[in-house]
């Protein structure tokens, strides 16, 4: 396998110029004749195009604002079972076709790889869903400093907050082209906005810091600003004066904040590739309880306007709807096309590439299921607990599913929450914590990968 990339600088750009058009669609079907006639057996190509705007206030004042657009293409070619990467900035015709012979080239030089290789025809994606990924709206820089400066308005209006890290608003759009020289060609658009807020409450070395954030692909699907600003606010002076928890063996609660991490780090164990070389802590447990009866975690890559939506993998396969956990019950991999003939598996739809490298299976919108109890119901019975807002470090060993992580929350007492605590660690293992995870009913979909907040049985808390 090998790599080159041909760069041009990155154009900033005053926020008022429209977005560059995507590139016509029978200039990349050209891509894939001259790396064809450059004597590839096969070729695909990714185009991406991306323009941004960026704004921040700290303190009132503004502190940021950035605009930026850039337009990159990628190139994979294949002679035989070996392959190699390209990718440019320069769309001229007579670049490209420099870029594809290039290509080609360095695929000659490089080793085999045994699983390489684009899809046979018959498992393209033929169709897919309008998942309304695209705000058409563009908002002015003007606009989402106005948002930015809501949120920390609000949230430095909240008593005992003493500073602040500042309020960030940002919006981007991208479009994205896949062509291959199996016949397959299609494109989508999306938008996204986001809008954060950190600050700090108490004095000297009594600080603390908390805060709140809101992401959306549609700007009416975004948090308030001033709702985001006063709940990070709140968070902050709720922290305020935390005392050390003692050693013990525990319950612990993860906030909806931070639980879909955990999520995350199944998201790590099942990827097909990880699977694949062994380095996964559940490689032999498909089709095994790793959850609790009733526990679902489902990838929905046609969730409509998901931040991980998407009509067609990044190898031209069609996407759909997986229960990745069944009644706790463990069902598939997360499969791209090498990583499903290393195992001799069929593909899941679950590549995703950037324009200078190969594909590599990822989740879309993955998300534990909301259970059936109410957040003060899952803390209800717990007489001596921890409810965790912040988690530092990052203490995950993947082969083995060990885990240790710093923390802070609250301590609970007799089911409710009695005081800040900060200063410890909680640890444990990803296999026994998964078994007795118990979620509640208040799921928000804040990014690609959430989950309510959840209940762990039994995990080991080292304090004072």
């Amino acid at each position: 396998m090998a790599k080159a990339k041909k760069t041009a600088p990155r154009k900033k750009r005053p926020a008022s110029k429209p977005a560059a058009s995507a590139p016509d669609a029978n200039l990349l079907a050209d891509l894939m004749k001259w790396a064809k006639a450059a004597g590839a057996d096969s070729a695909d190509a990714l185009y991406v195009n991306g323009e941004s705007i960026s704004v921040a206030q700290r303190m009132g004042k503004r502190e940021k604002l950035e605009s930026s657009e850039g337009r990159d293409l990628g190139l994979r070619v294949f002679v035989g079972q070996r392959q190699a990467f390209v990718s440019s900035t320069d769309f001229a015709p007579a670049a490209l076709r420099t870029l594809a012979s290039r290509a080609v080239d360095m695929a000659r030089a490089v080793p085999e790889d045994p699983v390489c290789g684009i899809a046979p025809e018959e498992l393209l994606a033929k169709g897919w869903p309008d998942l309304d990924l695209h705000d058409r709206k563009r908002p002015s820089a003007k606009a989402l400093l106005a948002m930015a400066a809501e949120a920390e308005d609000a949230a430095r209006a909240v008593k005992g907050v003493t500073n602040s890290e500042g309020a960030e608003a940002s919006w981007g759009r991208t479009a994205v082209m896949l062509a291959a020289s199996n016949g397959f060609s299609g494109g989508y658009r999306r938008s996204g906005y986001s809008l954060s807020c950190a600050v700090l409450g108490g004095e000297g070395t009594g600080m603390e810091r908390d805060y709140e954030w809101s992401s959306a692909v549609h700007l009416e699907d975004l948090m308030a600003p001033g709702t985001v600003g006063r709940n990070a606010g709140k968070f902050v002076v709720r922290r305020l004066n935390p005392r050390k928890a003692k050693s013990a063996r525990v319950p612990v609660i993860y906030d909806r904040r931070i639980s879909g991490g955990l999520i995350g780090h199944l998201a790590g164990a099942i990827n097909g590739r990880a699977v694949a070389r062994g380095t996964s802590f559940l490689k032999d447990k498909m089709g095994e309880k790793i959850f609790a009866d009733g526990i679902r975690i489902l990838d929905n890559p046609h969730r409509k306007r998901g931040l991980g939506s998407r009509p067609f993998d990044a190898e031209g396969l069609p996407t759909k709807r997986y229960a990745v956990i069944d009644d706790g019950r463990l069902t598939t991999w997360l499969l791209d096309l090498a990583a499903a003939r290393q195992l001799n598996l069929k593909p899941t739809g679950h590549a995703a590439r950037g324009t200078s490298g190969p594909p590599s299976p990822t989740t879309s919108n993955f998300y534990l299921e909301k259970g059936k109890l109410s957040f003060d119901a899952l803390l209800g019975d717990i007489k001596s607990g921890l409810y965790i807002t912040d988690l530092i470090g990052f203490g995950v060993n993947g082969v083995t599913g060990d885990y240790s992580r710093g923390a802070s929350g609250f301590w609970i007492e007799n089911g409710k929450l009695a005081w800040p605590v900060s200063g410890i660690t909680v640890a444990g293992n990803l296999k026994d914590m998964f078994l007795n995870m118990t979620p509640a009913n208040d799921l928000q979909f804040k990014s690609s990968t959430n989950a309510p907040t959840v209940r762990i049985e039994g995990m080991t808390i080292a304090g004072s």
